[in-house]
């Protein structure tokens, strides 16, 4: 009768879900309750799996698609983390993605009962991203993910007025984090309660606007350097050089691991200071792993030769590298429930 919790969090590129997760893992965990994630992307050598690794949350991730398109693999990593014995499997989509209602959480409800408890989908929003998404595909997909949401939470309240002070968060100092698991697992709200009607032209058009390169490598510095003084003047660049090409930044986020600390660092817009979490004090090392996830709206080849260029301003020798530049392919769902399930 172990049927552990699947708790899925969407939400637009750079708007937090991450850091929910991880926020309420320590929470759950305090409770005495095991936690897991399975992450997502439509590439592979995700920030988010290092930093949620890096964070000691056991974490497995399925790449090369969304879960909708990967409905099996999205399975096969929630049947291995059983391993593990977890109480609560978070299960956060590509940012890019929606229609998770009809796609993930009905053949969830219909096929796997049995198997797992399923909470209701909650939809993260950057307050400041609602109120400037100027891409008219950035526009549609977001729109599109508010709209079939069984619950909404407005994030960065600690930077952010929310528009509502009800399932307002901060998702990184905590603030109001314990509140919205207290009502995603008390069993009272409906699970996948709206079903879109989604144009999935329109849909594939969208999500192919947006250029997707991820890339890693091993960086050896001679002298050593800090996180903070590797990657701060690099994503300074990136900013100004996507800023020059026209470029709007969906989400870029860099990852910094070292023998001794980690540092990420984000930007979700072409303007302001990036978010920093991890140790901006970190002492000087010879040894930095990275990892970076771009998405923009620019073509992929124009956007390789950018990040080609950037690369160069890089210090230290590369090693292990591995560059990954497209535009998502159209969605094809493995599973399109018309009607709900109860």
């Amino acid at each position: 009768m172990n049927r552990p919790w699947l708790i899925p969090v969407g939400g637009f590129l750079g708007a937090g879900k991450t850091t929910l997760i991880l926020s309420a893992a320590r929470i759950l965990t305090a409770r005495g309750l095991k936690c897991a994630a399975i992450l997502d992307d439509q590439g592979s050598d995700l920030v988010d799996t290092a930093y949620a690794s890096a964070q000691g949350l056991t974490s497995n991730e399925v790449t090369g698609g969304c879960f909708c398109c990967r409905f099996s693999d999205l399975m096969d990593k929630a049947h291995q983390l059983r391993a593990f014995a977890p109480d609560v499997i978070f299960i956060e989509p590509v940012g890019s993605c929606t229609d998770l209602s009809a796609t993930i959480l009905h053949p969830l409800k219909h096929e796997f009962a049995n198997t797992y408890r399923l909470a209701p989908l909650t939809i993260v929003i950057d307050p400041a991203r609602a109120v400037d998404l100027s891409d008219p595909n950035m526009a549609f997909l977001f729109e599109r993910q508010c709209a079939e949401a069984d619950l909404i939470v407005f994030n960065k309240s600690d930077i952010h007025e929310s528009p509502s002070e009800h399932r307002a968060i901060s998702a990184l100092k905590g603030d109001g984090v314990s509140a919205w698991l207290d009502e995603i697992l008390a069993g009272t709200l409906p699970v996948g309660s709206k079903l879109l009607e989604i144009d999935y032209q329109k849909y594939a058009r969208a999500e192919a606007a947006l250029g997707w390169l991820n890339w890693s490598a091993t960086v050896h510095v001679e002298p050593a350097v800090s996180p903070a003084s590797l990657i701060g003047p690099w994503l300074d660049h990136l900013q100004q050089s996507l800023s020059s090409a026209n470029a709007q930044i969906a989400h870029l986020k860099i990852f910094d691991q070292t023998p001794a600390s980690y540092l990420k660092a984000a930007l979700i817009s072409n303007t302001g200071d990036p978010s920093v979490t991890g140790d901006l004090t970190a002492s000087p090392e010879r040894e930095h792993s990275l990892r970076l996830n771009l998405r923009a709206a620019i073509d992929p080849e124009p956007l390789r030769e950018l990040f080609l260029q950037a690369l160069n301003l890089l210090p230290g020798q590369k090693s292990h590298e591995h560059l990954q530049c497209f535009s998502p392919a159209p969605p094809l769902p493995q599973h399109r429930y018309a009607q709900m399930v109860d």
